[in-house]
């Protein structure tokens, strides 16, 4: 698992291309932070930095899909993938060295963010006058966002060759489970309780409750059972290739 884990790393940073995601992302987050007046913080004048993680979901969408999608897509067009099962690791171990590499590169695109958060927190009058409980917990539900994300890129990159295709597909996912489920909650046909479980359904309600600097047991819960099942589905989609 160890040496898989390492050729993916390697490989996202031997090309140009794993340096200009990660590029991309921190630029994309700069402007929108500092630079665009409707979404700069000094234009609103107040020592926070929210505007960092309601973009970051939108953002990682793209990005992570972006990341993963050659994980197995691209193992299983060359025909590597009937190579790398016939070694002496489990099928289990293979999704744990790429899902983990994946987890790293999302570690390395949120460290620097915490710039962001030094600079607030300098800048703030007093200085230090922030909510870093609530930034903390946003910090920590953006990370499990992303793990989510991650698992969900995996998949989809299991269960065809095409690399764009697999990119779509995980992108969709990502939308569908962040997104979508907010957006059926408001729909007239779900009424009492009904709107309030469609929309624990969804990534954004418990996204959202950690940003509020508590960490709730359900929301972890929920997080981890997304990435258990994700895995899940990405050793089962691999194990079918076999047959």
């Amino acid at each position: 698992m160890w040496a898989i884990y390492v050729k993916e790393v390697q490989q996202f940073f031997s090309s140009l291309v794993g340096f200009l995601a990660l590029l991309v992302f921190l630029l994309v987050l700069g402007l929108f932070l500092w630079i665009f007046p409707d979404t700069s913080i000094l234009d609103f004048g107040y020592a926070n930095i929210d505007g960092l993680f309601a973009l970051s979901p939108y953002i990682f969408m793209l990005l992570i899909p972006a990341i993963t999608m050659r994980s197995f897509s691209e193992e299983i067009s060359v025909g590597t993938f009937e190579l790398l099962v016939t070694r002496p690791v489990s099928e289990f171990q293979i999704v744990a060295g790429k899902y983990l590499a994946a987890i790293t590169l999302l570690a390395m695109a949120l460290l620097p963010t915490f710039i962001y958060f030094i600079t607030i927190y300098q800048t703030a009058l007093p200085v230090g006058n922030v909510d870093t409980g609530g930034i903390a917990g946003s910090y920590i539900g953006l990370f499990l966002l992303g793990c989510v994300f991650a698992a969900i890129g995996i998949f989809a990159s299991s269960v065809t060759p095409n690399q764009i295709v697999a990119f779509l597909f995980g992108v969709l996912l990502c939308f569908l489970l962040y997104q979508a489920f907010t957006y059926l909650a408001k729909l007239g046909v779900f009424f009492g309780k009904s709107d309030f479980i469609v929309e624990q359904l969804g990534i954004d309600a418990h996204y959202i409750s950690m940003s509020k600097g508590v960490l709730d047991t359900r929301d972890l819960v929920y997080f981890f059972s997304l990435i258990a099942a994700f895995l899940l589905f990405t050793k089962t989609a691999l194990s079918a290739r076999k047959w």
